[in-house]
């Protein structure tokens, strides 16, 4: 397998661009709890499959119902995929976040075939962190494992307000220096389990990803507004649950207000009371989110992301995006800088 960089949630114009105070301040009242829990190291050539979601939740946290997993990869590259989802690639410095504690693959630049992560450690319940050396002695990654423990309506998989699986990549600035720290001390700290049993550090996971949700949520439609607090709001969340579930439906104002058992009138100006646009404004505006974040993939086609996200023809798909975002798909996928600065994906 031919490995293509992918990008991810880079902020584009200037470095460390800063979502809003609101949003920083939603984040920071984030109530989080979890702990660096596995530790691997994987030579090419190799894959594996994880253990599935309700086993893995039940040895890291038996009293929640699910829980989010991130994996830091500290050297070298790698791709990680869920059911439904393109692969995406992730290289030393990202942080691969799955919100809902989906199942999951991940592997090697090679072909290799895919075992079962539980067949390379020990039965739970650990004594230790567990440690991971697995593959065929090629070119090494290192993955740094985690979880956390949030009843966040950020983290409900029945609002999806993220998608199953992200990457992101910190841009140069003082994001990914403290990014690269965390992963630093991390990478030193679960080095030494075992060898004194120490514990692993647990104030980490929770401000890397605090830190990594600041970068990926700046790019959500309308963050400046409220976006965090609309998920929290009975009247917005239901129809945010309802396009982020089926962005490619065509929905009617009046079926979302249904979700939420409200007026259509309501809805709308809730809405723009809380988000500062319409509902079907976000819609698009949401499509075009999740566009640009499949085109950063190396592996879907144009055609496919515009059925994806609603369009029926791939010439109105690149219509709408090049007015969302400067460039039509094809060039932005190429890495032609917009108008407006913005810097697009890495794609190869």
């Amino acid at each position: 397998m031919s490995w293509r960089p992918t990008s991810h949630d880079q902020v584009p114009g200037v470095p460390d661009q800063d979502p809003t105070p609101a949003l920083s301040e939603a984040l920071a009242g984030l109530r989080l709890s979890g702990a660096i829990f596995l530790r691997g190291e994987y030579t090419e050539n190799w894959a594996y499959e994880s253990m599935p979601a309700g086993d893995l939740t039940s040895v890291l946290a038996p009293d929640a119902a699910r829980v989010v997993l991130f994996h830091v990869v500290a050297a070298g590259r790698c791709w990680v995929e869920i059911d439904g989802s393109e692969r995406l690639w992730a290289e030393a410095g990202d942080v691969i976040v799955l919100p809902y504690g989906d199942d999951h693959r991940m592997g090697g630049t090679n072909d290799a075939e895919l075992v079962s992560v539980a067949s390379l450690v020990d039965p739970p319940p650990w004594a230790e962190m567990p440690m991971i050396r697995y593959g065929q002695g090629g070119d090494p990654t290192d993955v740094i494992c985690g979880y956390l423990i949030s009843d966040d309506p950020l983290f409900d998989p029945r609002l999806r307000a993220l998608p199953g699986i992200f990457v992101v990549s910190p841009p140069d600035g003082p994001a990914r220096a403290f990014v690269s720290a965390s992963i630093e001390y991390a990478y030193q700290q679960t080095s030494r389990v075992g060898l004194d049993r120490i514990e692993a550090p647990t104030q980490v996971p929770q401000l890397l990803l605090v830190e990594v949700l600041k970068l990926h949520l700046a790019h959500a439609p309308a963050s400046e507004h409220g976006w965090l607090r609309a998920l929290r709001d009975p009247v917005t969340a239901p129809a945010m649950a309802r396009i982020h579930g089926d962005p490619g439906r065509k929905w009617t104002v009046a079926e979302l207000a249904a979700a939420g058992h409200v007026s259509a009138s309501l809805l709308d100006e809730r809405f723009r009371g809380v988000l500062g646009m319409p509902p079907i404004r976000y819609l698009t505006e949401w499509r075009m989110h999740l566009a640009r974040t499949l085109l950063d993939s190396a592996e879907v086609g144009v055609a496919a992301i515009a059925r994806r996200v609603g369009y029926e023809s791939e010439e109105a798909f690149s219509r709408a995006f090049k007015r969302a975002h400067g460039v039509a798909p094809s060039r932005w996928r190429r890495g032609v800088v917009p108008p407006s600065g913005a810097t697009p994906g890495r794609a190869g």
